[in-house]
């Protein structure tokens, strides 16, 4: 999984799919929020901004990211156009950047509408 912008792709492992499968749903929706909380800024709650991210982006292991590559990410998940991420749009950008979610994703719809018909 990644995000490309430029010049500079960032690569990312995709664990999300295994941590589902270990997890469970909840679980893992549990995980992402406590990812959240670590890179919500202190100043403006219920967000995370370009120095919230920064601040905290090696506890992520992110630690060798320039500030372009993080305002990128920022950008990226930013879907109001604020300058900064809400939590909807957080757990957004997370099942954007992992393909094997999204494939999850589809067949659930699918399923969901075969269902329905």
């Amino acid at each position: 999984m990644g995000l490309k912008s430029g010049n500079f792709v960032v690569e990312f492992e995709d664990h999300f799919p295994s941590m589902v499968e270990k997890l469970g749903a909840e679980g893992f929706m549990n995980e992402l929020y406590k990812g959240f909380e670590l890179l919500e800024d202190r100043d403006t709650k219920g967000f995370i901004t370009f120095d919230s991210l920064k601040r905290n982006a090696s506890s992520l292991g992110l630690q060798k990211m320039n500030d372009n590559e993080l305002r990128y990410m920022v950008r990226e998940g930013d879907v109001d156009g604020d300058g900064k991420l809400s939590e909807m749009e957080f757990y957004v950008l997370m099942f954007r950047l992992s393909p094997g979610l999204m494939e999850g994703s589809l067949r659930w719809l699918e399923i969901a509408v075969l269902n329905e018909l």
